[in-house]
């Protein structure tokens, strides 16, 4: 008989553990992490194990004592009408937490409902015709799929994600799944004219004439990504998403009601509950590199 000490075992597991093999046969199931679920999965694969992001951030937890600043939009919806307070509350959310909630913004409340009943839609249809958009090729207007980093990450999130570039050359109508086809049409429509707003706003806010983000070019581009946590049967385990930082100019995001967003803010994770109507604005990267540029600091995780 052999007696072999755990942490000789616990080693031998680790060599025999072929990761990529793993990962790749995920991938190609092209079911994402809803096929998972769907399969009556009742441990999570190693590929999603991110206990090493959530003890790190173990110490660090949200404080009630913070809270993510809500700036309200009602009789502001035009430059030629931006009060300076607003400007001001702008500014000093944008420096101080990188992140603010908006309120009456102008995009009917339904507009954002059925928006996300769509994309809820397309992730819970049957998986076969998720298949045919199912791709990792960046140069498709239309796409599905499981972690936009599966291969580079250190580990995976429990997460599906839909995703199509809007502007400035968007896919034709027919190309839409049909699930989610108009929701995707109009709210997209309406989330260029704030962004345009946005850019006037955070322009000023920035002692800047009002078009001057906008003549950069910061408005051109849109980027629709609708994203899908399923229940998990080891949530402890992983993550929807682990901590990272939004590598655009900004990110208008629509919470569904369930929650679960964080924000790093003077080194404490934060939650941002979700608040009937709003959307969270987020100061991506590209703006921040950019000459022009907020001077903070910020993550986020959900």
């Amino acid at each position: 008989m052999v007696i072999t000490k755990a942490s000789e075992t616990q080693m031998e597991t680790q060599s025999n553990y072929d990761r990529k093999s793993e990962l790749k046969a995920f991938d190609d199931t092209k079911a994402g992490v809803k096929g998972l679920v769907d399969a009556g999965l009742t441990k999570i694969p190693r590929i999603f194990n991110c206990q090493q992001f959530i003890f790190q951030h173990s110490s660090k937890t949200a404080s009630d004592q913070h809270n993510i600043p809500v700036i309200d939009l009602k009789g502001n919806l035009e430059v030629s009408s931006f009060e300076a307070d607003i400007i001001d509350r702008v500014r000093n959310a944008c420096e101080n937490w990188g992140f603010f909630q908006l309120i009456n913004h102008g995009i009917p409340i339904n507009i954002m409902d059925e928006t996300l009943n769509g994309v809820r839609r397309f992730h819970e249809q049957d998986t076969e015709a998720k298949k045919q958009l199912y791709t990792r090729d960046l140069s498709k207007k239309v796409q599905y799929v499981s972690n936009f980093d599966l291969y580079q990450a250190g580990a995976a999130n429990w997460r599906d994600s839909f995703v199509t570039f809007m502007a400035p050359d968007p896919p034709s109508s027919e190309e839409l799944p049909d699930v989610c086809r108009g929701e995707v049409i109009e709210y997209t429509k309406q989330v260029m004219k704030l962004g345009n707003t946005l850019f006037e706003l955070l322009s000023q806010a920035l002692g800047l004439s009002p078009c001057h983000l906008r003549d950069m070019g910061c408005a051109k581009g849109l980027l629709f990504v609708g994203h899908y946590y399923p229940p998990c049967p080891e949530p402890e385990f992983t993550m929807g998403t682990t901590q990272h930082t939004d590598g655009t100019f900004i990110t208008i995001l629509l919470q569904d009601e369930i929650g679960g967003l964080q924000v790093l803010h003077e080194d404490q994770w934060v939650d941002v509950s979700p608040l009937p109507g709003s959307l969270v604005i987020n100061v991506g990267d590209l703006l921040q590199v950019s000459k022009i540029h907020f001077g903070i600091n910020h993550g986020c995780y959900c």
